[in-house]
């Protein structure tokens, strides 16, 4: 669903779904048309007082492959209304649809992301995530936002196979927790984008401390693959509505499934006995006590 739009429209249209440190580089570029125009992405951000990485994901939000393309679009007004604007990135989902069209197009939406993920992940990398996580004496699992729905569930399912897991959901204490891992540990890291600054941090501190690394990500090339050992791709494309990747999760968590059943599989009787034993201890879970 892409229209011709100028900039004060897009950023009008985009304006509610963006994060705080995104809303300033919104407005200072509203206010200031000619004068961002001149600026470097990193003058950009100095005078919106936000890291350069904010500027370049609003860009993108705005419907630009980054600043470059936003700039350039700045500096030549006339081709403003020349330039397409897709918000919904390829969902397809458009002002006329009716609401009993959402769940076939939103059941089409995840079979497309079921099927990149068994296109995308290389059997390899799984083999060598299966045999890092069977074995490490601590797996320290991190991600933030949308991420921490795989990361929870990946805790829950490795710790019915009795391994030893843990999953901090604030970003410091992630990274506080990766400081003090060992070498016998393993670290997960979730990040759609692969660009998650505080993940990426947490992953940088585990590999720092000599810690096997373990990213599912769907970026091939994203920051965080420099510090991953095993990396597993969940997919090569974008599904988001107006900057926000709601679908990501959907790919990560069959991911968890595949890392579960695989583990399990790794050494049937070890886990299959340990995930008999997490049942009998929790077998009275419906009755009275």
């Amino acid at each position: 669903m892409q229209t011709s739009t100028g900039i004060r429209e897009r950023i009008d249209h985009v304006y509610p779904s963006l994060r705080p440190a995104e809303r300033a580089v919104a407005q200072y570029v509203r206010d200031h048309l000619a004068e961002a125009s001149e600026l470097t992405v990193g003058q950009l951000a100095e005078v919106a007082h936000v890291s350069e990485p904010t500027v370049i994901r609003f860009s993108r939000k705005l419907g630009f492959g980054g600043y470059r393309e936003l700039r350039y679009v700045l500096r030549h007004p006339q081709a403003e209304r020349r330039t397409t604007f897709d918000p919904l990135e390829g969902f397809d989902l458009n002002p006329w649809d009716k609401l009993d069209d959402v769940p076939g197009k939103a059941v089409n939406a995840t079979k497309s992301l079921l099927d990149d993920l068994l296109a995308s992940l290389d059997r390899k990398e799984l083999h060598k995530a299966v045999s890092l996580i069977a074995n490490a004496r601590l797996i320290d699992i991190v991600g933030v936002e949308n991420s921490l729905v795989p990361a929870t569930d990946l805790f829950t399912k490795l710790s019915y196979l009795g391994l030893n897991c843990r999953l901090n959901t604030d970003a410091y204490m992630q990274q506080i927790g990766a400081g003090h891992l060992s070498e016998n540990d393993v670290a997960v890291a979730f990040s759609h984008s692969g660009r998650s600054i505080d993940t990426i941090k947490a992953l940088r501190l585990a590999k720092s401390r000599g810690v096997r690394t373990i990213v599912v990500t769907d970026s091939p090339d994203a920051p965080i693959g420099n510090w991953a050992d095993v990396r597993l791709l969940a997919g090569r494309g974008e599904r988001t509505i107006y900057g926000n990747a709601i679908f990501s999760r959907t790919a990560h968590i069959a991911m968890v499934d595949i890392l579960y059943m695989s583990v399990i599989l790794s050494d049937y009787g070890r886990f299959s006995t340990e995930l008999d034993r997490s049942g009998r201890y929790i077998q009275d879970r419906g009755a009275a006590v």
